[in-house]
């Protein structure tokens, strides 16, 4: 009877109301440090990068606690200036925390270069052209010279300079190819002036 009576005592429940309130204060407290701690209400809208210099981008960053981290980029884009941001990871309008690394990728200083293979000299305008092009190279003038073979390609060119196999040319350069006509009349040609050449030895030594 004795706890019966101490558990609804005025004493027991004034101590129990205590008790309630002391673990309601711990408990608030305890979650407004680890939301403090861990920057749960700092949120930091990710700005729009693109086409901007790096200074401008570090400035702009420093002015937002943000930090950044440069990547390769492997393709020129010539819409974009040389140097400036082509893409940024978090996009923009994403919200993140303070201090967190944005990932930049940079528009490179121009087209790389890339050789010309081997083998193309002899092969058919229908196989040149699409190994020109998956390269990047852009298909200029086509013109036509005496050749047994025709559409084969007896030269290429560039800016009116011959280019071979192992040449560099930045990428989208323009090549002009030259192919043979089919009419044969080149080896004629040579034949003819190899037999005017021999008559005029006989002739000579006659």
């Amino acid at each position: 009877m004795g706890i019966f009576r101490f558990i609804f005592s005025k004493t027991f429940l004034i101590q129990l109301v205590l008790a309630i309130i002391a673990i309601v204060v711990i408990a608030y407290l305890a979650l407004q440090w680890l939301e403090y701690s861990t920057n749960q209400d700092q949120r930091i809208k990710v700005p729009d990068l693109a086409r901007m210099s790096l200074d401008n981008v570090e400035d702009r960053l420093d002015e937002m606690d943000l930090r950044f981290e440069i990547l390769d980029s492997a393709n020129f884009n010539p819409d974009f200036p040389r140097y400036s941001v082509i893409e940024q990871v978090p996009e923009p309008g994403k919200f993140v925390k303070e201090n967190r690394k944005i990932y930049l990728t940079l528009n490179p200083s121009g087209y790389r270069k890339v050789t010309i293979p081997n083998n193309l000299i002899r092969k058919t305008r229908r196989q040149v052209e699409p190994t020109l092009r998956s390269l990047g190279f852009e298909i200029g003038d086509v013109t036509y010279k005496p050749d047994i073979a025709e559409d084969a390609v007896l030269e290429m060119r560039h800016k009116g300079q011959l280019v071979e196999a192992g040449d560099e040319l930045m990428k989208t350069s323009v090549i002009d190819l030259v192919l043979g006509d089919g009419s044969g009349r080149y080896g004629q040609d040579e034949e003819e002036e190899e037999g005017t050449e021999t008559d005029v030895e006989e002739e000579i030594e006659f």
